[in-house]
């Protein structure tokens, strides 16, 4: 796992939009209310609420302890766990994951750990980033870093459709629906909070007055592409799946 380090109140100021955009997967699941859904990566819970009342039970594990302490207060029973050492047996009818996967690199232990926590004819829905998702802004950060020849870490697996179909195949799943699309997203905030917020393995080796230079230096780059109507943008890139356990 990432070793980035959430807090939920500046999270929801410069991601308010991720909860939002991820609402569309909740028909995507179609979740009966006999249904015990695990919500994987559930971050702070805000679409884990959305769910709540549609099912029997649902409940939430994310690696942040901070994440989930703020998930807990709003009343949604939620772990701190390593979505890639799940541990759970023939417990879900569905398993739900939003904007979290692209911060796992082993997908084959998350696949895994997906699928044996599914109940027979269960259903795993998932959103996440895939290839090229924040392209511009990645190339443009990444280039700018190895000019400073500062080592960095990219947190990401973006992958393609076919490969990330071939995992699940790989695994067991028999797959309904995958696919990949673009999404330019508007920020609430500066294109600078959205790098502080999400792009700290790449600083890791950046002091602080090195990180402000480079932030300051991508921001001028992109803002001729991701600064539309008064507003930064991100090249968001979707990757969005439906998989079915035999």
């Amino acid at each position: 796992m990432s070793d980035t380090k959430w807090d939920p109140i500046q999270y929801n100021k410069v991601a308010d939009f991720v909860a939002k955009l991820g609402e569309p997967l909740i028909d995507l699941l179609e979740p009966k209310l006999s249904d015990v859904i695990l919500d994987l990566g559930c971050g702070d819970g805000s679409l884990t609420q959305k769910i709540k009342p549609l099912c029997a039970n649902v409940i939430g594990v994310d690696a942040s302890a901070e994440m989930i302490s703020a998930a807990n207060q709003k009343g949604i029973t939620a772990y701190v766990k390593d979505a890639q050492c799940l541990d759970f047996t023939e417990t879900f009818d569905c398993v739900l994951s939003n904007a979290a996967l692209h911060w796992m690199k082993a997908p084959e232990k998350v696949i895994k750990g997906v699928h044996e926590a599914l109940k027979p004819n269960g259903r795993f829905v998932a959103e996440f980033g895939g290839y090229g998702n924040a392209g511009k802004v990645i190339d443009t950060l990444t280039h700018r870093l190895n000019q400073d020849g500062l080592e960095f870490e990219n947190p990401w697996y973006f992958p393609t459709a076919e490969d990330y179909s071939t995992l699940l195949l790989q695994q067991g799943f028999e797959l309904e629906y995958i696919q990949l699309f673009d999404r330019f997203t508007p920020l609430p905030e500066h294109l600078s909070d959205w790098l502080e917020a999400f792009g700290q393995a790449f600083f890791k080796n950046a002091s602080e007055a090195q990180k402000r230079d480079i932030v300051e230096d991508v921001v001028t780059a992109l803002k001729s592409e991701l600064f539309v109507n008064n507003q930064w943008h991100v090249d968001y890139v979707r990757l969005r799946v439906k998989a079915l356990k035999h």
